[in-house]
Formats: C-alpha cells, sequence, structure tokens
C-alpha cells in the first residue's frame, strides 16, 4: 500500500512554484522566517524547500536582501527534472498531450529488473505525444510499476500532470539518474512530431525515484531537438600532474 505521507518541505516547495506563476521577475519570496510561521516548520525545513528552487534557476537567494523571483530559463537545467507540465507553465505555454494510450501488461526483464519488480509483476505504460501551446515537442513513454495502475487510468490525459497525480496519489518523485542520446527520426517520429524523416532527435532515459528511494517512474523521451534543450552547469577538473 502507498504510503499518504507528503514531506513538509515538498509542500512548501510545492505552494512557493504556484505563487511564482503569478509572479514577475525580481518580486521577492517570503523570508524563510515568513514561511517558517505561515506553514509550522523548522528553519531549516524551510530553506531546504527554497534551496530546491535555487537549485532549479527557479529563484536567486541575495545575501542580505533575500530571495527573489529568477527570470524563467530558456531551457532545462540538466541537473533537474521538473515535469513537463511545469516546464511549460515556467515558459509561459500550455502543455497538453495527443495520441494517448495507456495499457498495463506484464513487465519485461529489464522493466523489472531497473523498477525491482517480481518476477511476472505487471507495469502500466503511458504513452504521450507532449505539445505546447499545440506544437509536438516530444514523444514520451513511461513505465510504472502496476500498483500504480489506478492512479493512472481513466485521467484525461490531454491536460493531466503524471507527477501531479503521483503527488496526489501520495507518491512524490524526489530523485534519479537519466542518459541522454541522440536518434534519426523514424517515420512515425516524423509524422508526430512534425519534422523530416531523420531529422535529429534528442532521447533522454531517465529511471525516477521517490522520497523512499523506491523506482516509480522509467522513462524515454524524444525531443525535437530544434524545439527542446538543456542547460549544462559543470566544474572544471584539472589536468593530471596540475
Amino acid at each position: 500500500m502507498e504510503t499518504r505521507f507528503t514531506p513538509r518541505y515538498f509542500v512548501i516547495e510545492q505552494a512557493l512554484r504556484e505563487r511564482i506563476v503569478t509572479m514577475s521577475p525580481g518580486d521577492p519570496l517570503p523570508s524563510d522566517a515568513m514561511l517558517c510561521r505561515e506553514f509550522s516548520v523548522s528553519r531549516m525545513t524551510a530553506r531546504n524547500a527554497v534551496q530546491r528552487l535555487v537549485q532549479e534557476g527557479l529563484v536567486d537567494r541575495v545575501p542580505g536582501r533575500g530571495t527573489f523571483v529568477a527570470e524563467p530559463p530558456a531551457h532545462r537545467q540538466v541537473d533537474n527534472l521538473l515535469s513537463f507540465s511545469e516546464q511549460m507553465r515556467r515558459r509561459g505555454q500550455v502543455a497538453s498531450a495527443d495520441h494517448v494510450d495507456v495499457k498495463v501488461r506484464p513487465a519485461t526483464d529489464e522493466e523489472a529488473k531497473r523498477l525491482e519488480l517480481a518476477d511476472g509483476a505487471d507495469v502500466v505504460v503511458l504513452r504521450r505525444l507532449r505539445l505546447a501551446d499545440r506544437v509536438p515537442i516530444a514523444e514520451e513513454i513511461a513505465v510504472l510499476p502496476g500498483r500504480l495502475a489506478a492512479a493512472i487510468e481513466g485521467v484525461d490525459w490531454r491536460s493531466a500532470s503524471l507527477h501531479e497525480l503521483l503527488v496526489a496519489a501520495g507518491v512524490v518523485p524526489r530523485a534519479g539518474r537519466a542518459t541522454i542520446t541522440a536518434r534519426s527520426a523514424t517515420a512515425t517520429d516524423a509524422r508526430r512530431l512534425k519534422v523530416r524523416r531523420n531529422a535529429a532527435l534528442l532521447v533522454e532515459r531517465r529511471l525516477i525515484l521517490d522520497a523512499g528511494g523506491r523506482p516509480v517512474e522509467l522513462t524515454e523521451s524524444r525531443y525535437a531537438a530544434g524545439r527542446y534543450g538543456l542547460d549544462v552547469r559543470f566544474s572544471v577538473e584539472p589536468p593530471a600532474g596540475a
């Protein structure tokens, strides 16, 4: 049975996300002390919630002044994963989906291994074409443990957010890892994404874990390369012997 507990830092984080959507770059956010009073949490909990937004580039902390809404990024930071719906919302675009297919089937050996499922367990598979302002951006295939089928089936996926539904079901996506590669568009890719055949696609394969460290989502997203990008932050290692 899935736990219904939602961490307090996540509640604060989501509340601030909703407010930021209606704010402008440079607008101030509540101080840590104000968040402590509003949500009845410790200063550390409030600070952790805001720090997540800082890491995503959504807000800026200015020492001695406070926290302010940042300029919206053009691309997603590669070290953070936002739901597609949230990414488009920050861009000022409307996210939607088309060509939706949902089904429950037995897990493949690879899926069972990566999702840590028992032999013979089921998975629920959600396929969607993701759009922003009705422009095709990505084809997405999400594979989740069969125990989450009740949260997935019977949903109007034309406008629903998978991660928002998971959180509502008490499953909080928290961390993960991804591999990014490239491939050429097949005839089906080209038709759905409205690109030429053999056009470059950015392919992201990721495994997402919940707040308890359990795998909850195995996803492949194929993006039209000219409509989506990833920004990378990195450190430079000195040459050997330097």
